[in-house]
């Protein structure tokens, strides 16, 4: 690999760890400490699935727009402002309502997120799309990974408020590394006709795979990154042992993500998907009876290798056939439809678990995961391999 091509693949992937890092660092104690501030569950959901749901509105959006002026490393700039600028503000903050509008501009930030994939998957051949998926989704877990640990560690020692601060300091390194990002011009990029965007958003596959896709992110947002550390909370755990928990829950995406390619040459990226469902829902359906921290820990663990390729595998299947310059629109399309999902899980179990217990609310996320392994092989039992023709 050429000595200029390697520079701007580190580059690129160390901005995305960061950028990744700037949402990340409070997650662990966001939930326990959004209900420290009086929150009902129902409250916590809401604020927790206005991540999702500005993603949701600003993905399609922002695909487009990407596509239609052929340009992809303002809008990474833009998300780690955006990263830096909402971090700063539930530092700043402790208002319920002030942290949800904040929140909800994280959103905003990590609807950029469509365009980093693009042009990170720019630097490398169209035949290896599912290479560039795999490193890029294994850094972005490195970014979580780290963010988290070290969110945690901050708020055992300097209060829940600490983790806001951190995600700050990453946010603020992360924009001025953002800025030496290197952007691969497309000479032989197609203005982009609403006629296209239309049959791209149609496109049978694409929908198959987003509707998988929105199931996945409504268990991961309503359990990892929603009610898991509430749980663990109730049976003792402290800050650092919550930091712990979020990154030792997805410490294993980050080589399972990267082993995606293989594990699915190996086995099928349809038995590979499948199997990786019916783990997370294992691991989701066990919280609420588990009683030993160590334990929670040990099962988050298994969850997170199976979370990590099932996640791969759908992104690169969500771009896998749609020309070089309609996959931002592709991708903006995936991660806004998938954004449902992130909005309506923690909104749901939030309510589920007022109106009867957290148990019930990871029962339905367990159940989420089991009708997710049926929905798959009847999905992915004939999947094409051809490009859409626009």
């Amino acid at each position: 690999m050429e000595s200029s091509k390697k520079y701007r693949i580190t580059l690129y992937c160390i901005v995305t760890g960061l950028f990744w890092f700037s949402f990340y660092s409070y997650v662990p104690t966001l939930s326990p400490y959004i209900e420290s501030l009086g929150a009902s569950y129902k409250m916590i959901g809401i604020i927790l699935g206005s991540f999702g749901f500005t993603q949701m509105l600003l993905r399609i959006p922002l695909g487009i727009i990407s596509d239609k002026i052929n340009r992809r490393k303002v809008f990474v700039v833009l998300g780690v402002f955006l990263g830096f600028a909402s971090a700063l503000g539930m530092w700043l903050f402790n208002d319920l309502i002030l942290i949800l509008i904040f929140r909800a501009m994280s959103g905003a930030a990590a609807a950029t997120w469509v365009t980093y994939v693009v042009l990170f998957s720019s630097y490398f051949d169209s035949n290896d799309t599912p290479k560039a998926m795999g490193i890029i989704n294994a850094f972005l877990r490195v970014g979580q990974v780290t963010a988290m640990l070290i969110g945690g560690q901050a708020a055992q020692y300097y209060g829940q408020k600490a983790p806001f601060l951190v995600a700050v300091v990453g946010g603020i390194i992360g924009l001025v590394l953002s800025t030496g990002v290197v952007e691969k011009k497309n000479d032989h990029h197609k203005q982009v006709r609403l006629k296209s965007l239309i049959l791209v958003m149609k496109e049978v596959e694409l929908i198959k795979v987003s509707i998988l896709a929105i199931l996945f992110q409504i268990i991961i947002f309503a359990t990892v990154f929603g009610f898991v550390p509430v749980a663990a909370k109730k049976i003792g755990a402290t800050s650092l042992q919550l930091g712990m928990l979020t990154t030792l829950s997805t410490l294993p995406a980050i080589f399972s993500s990267a082993l995606s390619g293989t594990l699915a040459e190996r086995y099928g990226e349809k038995k590979t998907i499948m199997f990786g469902f019916l783990v997370i829902a294992f691991s989701c359906i066990t919280v609420p009876y588990i009683s030993s921290v160590l334990l929670l820990f040990i099962i988050q663990i298994i969850g997170g290798f199976a979370r990590g390729f099932v996640f791969s595998l759908l992104m690169g299947l969500s771009i896998k056939n749609i020309e070089e310059d309609k996959r931002a629109t592709a991708m903006g399309f995936y991660q806004a439809v998938y954004g449902i999902g992130m909005f309506l899980g923690p909104i749901i179990v939030g309510f589920l678990s007022d109106i009867g217990s957290l148990t019930l609310g990871f029962w339905f996320t367990g159940v989420i995961g089991l009708f997710a392994v049926v929905l798959t092989g009847i999905f992915l039992n004939a999947f094409k391999t051809v490009e859409i023709g626009l």
